[in-house]
């Protein structure tokens, strides 16, 4: 082209090009009858053409070749003869070939034309026959997108077009099988079948037979990697709501399509894409499970969401009880059911994931035709519970379809029969009357119309309860007409004021009548509580105007500083309302959030005494944000001086200890690094109460000990225990730091702290005990007191003092009174300390038995006679001093010897004997209270030491459930804890505090959980103590016998084993027994099991399947056999006696193993180990493989299909078993298997077999690795980079690298990405080439992307 010209469109030289390459061919043409060919001017025409293209293209500038490849392609569809077109087609492959132009480029140009259509043979069959020749030039990310091209482009050849399309199929066909070929390995298979099951979903049409068979093999092809990676049996595995890894990212579903979540486009077995129904019905059906619901389905309280699977879910529950109810099997448990289900529906419907309208239409649809009537007045009382407390918030047409239910279910004609009103029943009965008349109510209100009048069957009901209403100041509360009638009317304030303030006289009386309380202050006379069967008559909007109407009065009460106190019957009735859940905005939150500062903030200690009293000894399962933040509450007191009182500090400290002890394992790590994140200086610790702070630090042990999470690096507890340390620094003793998880145990041994040297305590307390004395002797009472309360310095040595008084002068003067005073409680608590380290250098220095026993009377008067200390606080204080050696002994034996007193042993056995921990079936609690105090008066203010002529100046608060008995319970629980880490040294100690005061636990408020965590973070100590086992069973277990039937917790081989002699401690419980204790956990979780019947709103645990487990663990840790042999017994279940299982029933009871082995400690469930390593090593894995075996590892390791065919191997078995534990296993728990493969599994593998059967093991927890754990993951993954290097090295014959290959890219693209690239190609580049081609991918170099891969 000459210079200076301007060049012509690039289209118009591309024209130009080719007519030049196609001249000869229009002239050949022409003559084409005169024309004698030969090979040399072939050769010298396409010599001829390559040299015109490789001009034009060598002086065209980079980035016009896409351009100019586009229009080359548009100019072809122009040609019409079929040799021009075919020279075309080859000259892009030319261009490829001299490296004139990219594959990619010329690919894309040719499927992107519009002019690509199947119809047009020739250029479709020449296209294809192009990209078939160079796409091995494409990178794999290119052959990725081009493969995702020709799917789409598939679709046009249909099935019934194929015969005519036959040609265009076959070579579509080549093209896709070139690129799918694994040999050729043009990209990742796992690229491709992610293309494949993208384009070919189930809303598109399949290819036609030949290619979709291809895509159809191809995809099955990646089955041995789906097995892989799922958990066996997932969908028939259930959790226990309650139980500690019960809220983990293992069970959560969508809430869209209620299937688990699946990682890439493997094709799973087809139930894992099911709705998975019955694992949330099996959650749904269990008592307070709506936390774990929404958990599962990823629901949101804030975000109102309407969930369809749940709303439909809930209808199957109702059927469900509606069949229940007409087959009349077991009536209490089908009615806790209802009631379950009437909270459950009032939940999720007032936090809108679920449509109340739509509800009862479906609910009509699947009863409709079925007449199922029996539970018909169930049903309406459930809508009744809704309806009432919803209607005036929204529209009448909302409820409306309620009325289609009633046509349906009460098809009477005549008026329904009045029901006896003596019987709580009748409330059922009659719900559907309440229900129209709110609906009534609501029309008026809205001056509309129901468009239908009241049914002829339910105007008897209706005019019953006009008259019992124009009645009704007449009415008694022992039977329900007034519960009737405040149903009924709850939303017509003139019709329902008049019966709820019946029922709130009945709870406050008049201030005329009053009762005592002790301390001998006055209080509101009724004492008689409404029983639970009358609240439960109640509807939930009547019960939320029963509880608006106490709170009223109780703040109002606190503003008033009335003298009277509450009434009994006021505070036990507003107990057990907050019990319910479906009132908890006005309930517990209530009481939290508005109760409690309320009556702070008008000094109201009264009533604030009775709140910790309620929250103390009569709330069961609040929730622990709600306990931690009444906690947070209860510290911020300390700042207000007025609370420095002796009984109220001790009720704050009593309910702050309470909280704190009953915080569940699964809880301590949520709830407190919650309250770190949120609030550096949020009050959760306590700067006055050391013993409060180290209570949290054994809990904080605890909870790590038994979740498995002291096995995770965390940075929150050591935050945590710096805060501890700085609000009262402490150390602990050796003992004691030996049974903290190492991360404890070496963060106190960082931050030592220095103890006080005893002797010069001793010295110390001798001078100020002359000081005492002198100064008695001046009667300068002003500077006795000063000296001993005001002085700065002043060592804590009164409470040191006085007992040097009393074993010198066999007294205390009254003037000990006047300091006491003066230093006031919260300074007493550090003389206290003080005293307690002072108490065991006395004991340690006495000569004799007669001394001793004289001291520990001593002790004694100071506590009972001059009540100058409260048992429960010193026992606290010496049990938790930092003590070594004898130190540590002797304290124990001094806790032994208070504890022995009389005094105390009298009240315990008198509290015990005539009184029931059953608090919410009793009326006359009130009466049995007064009784025992009256006989056991308690006094906080030093009355011993008071002159007999001086006047009560401290006021006493009202007390309504404690007493020293129940304050000591907490108390007991971190003594008996502190003797079992010196078991060895006190067991003797141990036996008789539990012989003595024992009975102590039939009021402990969890005994099961208590028991459970004891033996569970004693295991170690305790493994060859089987006597002090038992003990412990016997005694905490036992102290429940008058209260529960024989089988509420232990089965009759072990409570025979407790029958037996005190040194009779040779039983070996045989194989059966083990059956028969996972037999009673598999009938439980299934709603059969052999327990009796409890109501779960005032048990420990929320539901019978979270009893069973609890019970079952703490029967196996108290067996007087190693750990080892039960956790094999347990496994021999599923591995040996696999012929008293039921079939259809396998996979529940792994699933009951697996919940009982990772609820043990890790020496039980350790043993899974063992199996595992044995099963590697086993003939059928170790041997060496020939590729003539009938060895089928995929086949074998899949236990489902097995199983049917009755087919199943030992290797299915272990591998099904391991999957339930480890599903079941905390985080915590599963941190150590990358470890465990790394030191043990790694130098076993070396064969192919066996590292298949460890990526089953593995592989359907990358996921949760993946979420929880990233670090065990990549480690993990380098492990099996490792072995498959090894086993590559071992075997000559590699039969499965497919599936292997495909597993590891699953990995690099759904979890790891690049993060291990670093190490793990160094490892690829030592595989066999054939390994080395399938993976190269994974560690690929963006430099040679453009290489054509090499066939092997």
């Amino acid at each position: 082209m000459a210079q200076g010209h301007v060049a012509p469109p690039l289209d118009e030289q591309i024209s130009a090009l080719i007519q030049d390459v196609l001249g000869s061919e229009s002239l050949e043409q022409a003559f084409v009858g005169f024309i004698v060919y030969s090979p040399e001017n072939e050769k010298l025409k396409e010599a001829s053409r390559i040299e015109a293209i490789k001009f034009f293209f060598s002086t065209l500038p980079l980035e016009a070749y896409d351009s100019a490849i586009r229009i080359w392609v548009n100019q072809i569809y122009k040609q019409r003869n079929s040799k021009k077109i075919e020279i075309l087609f080859d000259m892009l492959t030319l261009l490829v070939e001299q490296n004139l132009a990219p594959s990619k480029t010329i690919c894309e140009a040719l499927l992107q034309s519009d002019n690509l259509e199947c119809k047009k043979v020739t250029f479709w069959c020449q296209t294809f026959r192009v990209i078939r020749k160079v796409i091995g030039g494409v990178d794999y990310k290119g052959c990725r997108d081009l493969l995702r091209v020709i799917l789409d482009k598939s679709q046009e050849i249909t099935l019934a077009g194929y015969s005519e399309f036959k040609k265009q199929a076959d070579v579509l066909y080549d093209v896709v099988s070139y690129i799918l070929d694994r040999n050729v390995c043009l990209l990742p298979s796992y690229f491709a079948v992610n293309e494949i099951t993208k384009v070919m979903s189930d809303d598109k049409s399949w290819p036609t037979w030949k290619l979709g068979q291809l895509l159809s093999e191809f995809v099955q092809s990646f089955r041995p990697t789906a097995q892989m990676v799922t958990l066996t049996g997932r969908a028939q595995l259930l959790p226990i709501v309650g139980h500690s890894s019960s809220n983990g990212n293992v069970w959560k579903m969508s809430p869209m399509t209620l299937r688990f979540p699946l990682s890439g486009p493997l094709p799973y077995d087809r139930e894992l894409y099911e709705p998975q129904t019955f694992v949330l019905r099996h959650v749904m059906e269990q008592p307070y499970s709506r936390e774990m619901v929404c958990h599962i389905l990823n629901l949101n309280k804030q975000t109102k969401q309407r969930c369809i699977v749940l709303e439909e879910q809930l209808i199957d529950l109702v059927v469900l009880a509606m069949e229940r109810s007409e087959n009349g099997n077991n009536a209490a448990v089908n009615h806790l059911l209802w009631q379950h289900l009437s909270s459950q529906l009032i939940f999720f419907v007032l936090f809108q994931f679920a449509s109340f309208p739509h509800m009862v239409h479906s609910l009509y649809d699947k009863l409709k035709g079925r007449n199922l009537t029996k539970g018909r007045n169930h049903l309406m009382w459930v809508l009744l519970q809704f309806i009432s407390g919803s209607i005036q918030k929204n529209p009448l047409s909302d409820f409306l379809p309620v009325l289609k239910l009633y046509d349906l279910l009460y098809p009477e004609k005549a008026s329904l029969s009045i029901p006896d009103i003596n019987q709580s029943s009748c409330i059922h009965n009659m719900a559907v009357t309440c229900l129209w008349m709110h609906l009534l109510k609501k029309a008026q209100s809205d001056q509309s119309k129901l468009l239908r009048p009241v049914p002829q069957a339910l105007k008897g009901h209706m005019e019953y309860l006009r008259k019992e209403h124009l009645n009704s100041r007449n009415l008694p509360m022992t039977d329900y007409r007034i519960a009737l009638l405040c149903n009924a009317y709850s939303t017509n304030t003139d019709m329902f004021t008049l019966p709820i303030s019946l029922i709130m006289e009945k709870l406050t009386g008049s201030q005329q009548s009053t009762t005592l309380l002790p301390g001998k202050i006055l209080a509101s006379a009724p004492t008689k509580p409404l029983d639970m069967n009358f609240l439960d008559s109640l509807t939930v909007h009547t019960k939320m105007s029963l509880v608006h109407s106490i709170v009223t009065r109780v703040i109002r009460y606190a503003s008033s500083k009335s003298s009277i106190g509450l009434a009994p019957a006021l505070v036990e009735t507003y107990s057990r309302l907050l019990v319910y859940n479906e009132i908890e905005s006005l309930g517990i939150k209530g009481f939290i959030s508005q109760v409690f500062p309320n009556v702070v903030k008008s000094c109201a200690w009264g009533i604030l005494h009775t709140l910790l009293e309620m929250f103390s000894y009569r709330l069961h399962h609040i929730q622990p944000h709600y306990r931690i933040q009444l906690l947070t509450h209860l510290h911020t007191l300390s700042h207000i001086p007025q609370t420095n009182h002796s009984q109220l500090i001790l009720c704050v400290e009593n309910t702050a200890l309470r909280l704190i002890m009953g915080l569940g394992s699964s809880e301590v790590q949520p709830q407190l690094s919650r309250l770190l994140s949120e609030s550096k200086s949020s009050p959760l610790l306590t700067g006055d109460c050391e013993e409060l702070n180290r209570a949290l630090v054994l809990i904080l042990a605890r909870a790590m000990h038994v979740t498995g999470s002291q096995t995770l690096s965390s940075s929150w507890y050591k935050e945590l225990l710096s805060a501890i340390m700085q609000h009262t620094p402490h150390g602990w003793s050796s003992h004691t730091l030996g049974c903290f998880p190492p991360v404890l145990s070496e963060f106190f041994h960082q931050n030592p702290i220095t103890r006080d040297d005893k002797i010069v305590l001793q010295r110390n307390v001798e001078a100020e005990h002359r000081k005492w004395k002198s100064m008695q002797q001046m009667n300068d009472v002003e500077v006795l007191v000063n000296h001993f309360t005001v002085q700065q310095g002043t060592p804590l040595l009164f409470l040191c003092v006085l007992f040097r008084c009393l074993y010198e002068d066999g007294d205390i003067s009254h003037n000990a009174y006047k300091v006491l005073d003066r230093l006031g409680p919260r300074s007493l608590s550090a003389h206290l300390r003080v005293f307690a380290d002072f108490l065991v250098q006395e004991f340690a220095n006495l000569p004799n038995p007669q001394v001793i026993n004289r001291c520990a009377e001593l002790v004694n008067d100071m506590i009972w006679k001059y009540n100058i200390i409260q048992l429960d606080k010193l026992v606290l204080a010496l049990a938790l001093r930092n003590l070594e050696g004898k130190e540590a002994y002797v304290c124990f034996f001094v806790i032994q010897l208070i504890l022995k007193n009389n005094e105390f042993k009298m009240r315990v056995n008198d509290f015990v004997d005539n009184n029931s921990p059953e608090h919410w079936l009793q009326s006359n609690w009130h009466t049995k209270h007064i009784q025992f105090h009256m006989k056991y008066p308690e006094k906080y203010y030093y009355e011993g030491l008071k002159d007999s002529t001086a006047q009560q100046t401290h006021q006493y608060l009202p007390i309504y459930f404690g007493n020293v008995c129940l304050r000591f319970v907490p108390v007991f629980d971190i003594v008996i804890h502190r003797f079992l880490e010196v078991v060895t040294v006190v067991s003797s100690f141990l036996e008789v505090l539990l012989d003595n005061i024992g009975k102590l636990y039939k009021f402990h408020d969890r005994p099961i959980t208590y028991l459970y965590n004891t033996l569970h973070y004693y295991e170690k100590k305790l493994q060859d103590k089987p006597q002090v086992k038992r003990k412990l069973v016997s005694t905490i277990i036992g102290a429940q016998r008058n209260v529960k039937p024989s089988n509420w917790a232990l089965t009759e081989a072990y409570q025979t084993y407790l029958e037996r002699s005190s040194d009779d401690l040779n039983w070996v419980p045989d194989q059966q027994y083990y059956i028969k204790l996972i037999k009673r956990l598999v009938d439980t979780m299934e709603g059969q099991g052999p327990f009796p019947h409890f109501d779960w709103r005032f048990n420990e645990f929320p539901n019978a399947p979270a009893h069973a487990l609890h019970v079952t663990c703490i029967e196996l840790m108290a067996l007087p056999i190693n750990s080892a042999t039960i956790g094999n017994n347990l496994l021999s279940i599923i591995l040996e006696s696999t012929s008293e299982i039921p079939r259809d029933k396998i996979y529940l009871w792994m699933n009951a193993i697996g919940l009982v082995l990772t609820a043990l400690p890790e020496n039980y469930w350790r043993v899974l180990n063992d199996k595992i390593l044995d099963t590697l090593k086993s003939n059928v894995l170790a041997e060496a493989a020939v590729p003539s075996t009938n060895f089928k590892p995929f086949q074998a390791f899949n236990f489902k299909s097995s199983q049917q065919v009755y087919g199943e191997t030992y290797c299915s078995y272990v591998l099904a078993l391991v999957h339930a534990v480890w599903y079941h296993a905390s985080i915590g728990q599963l941190n150590i298997i990358p470890q465990f493969v790394k030191e043990h599994v790694k130098p076993v593998v070396c064969q192919e077999k066996q590292f298949i059967f460890l990526c089953h093991l593995v592989g359907p927890f990358l996921q949760r690795f993946n979420t929880e754990r990233t670090k065990c993951l990549m480690e993990l993954t380098i492990e099996l980079y490792e072995m498959l290097a090894n086993i590559d090295k071992h075997c000559q014959y590699l039969e499965h690298m497919d599936p292997i290959a495909d597993l590891l890219y699953h990995i690099k693209y759904m979890f790891v990405g690049d993060s291990v690239k670093k190490d793990i190609e160094k490892i690829i580049e030592r595989l066999r080439p054939a390994l080395q081609v399938r993976l190269r991918y994974i560690a690929y170099q963006g430099k040679d992307e453009a290489k054509t891969p090499t066939d092997q």
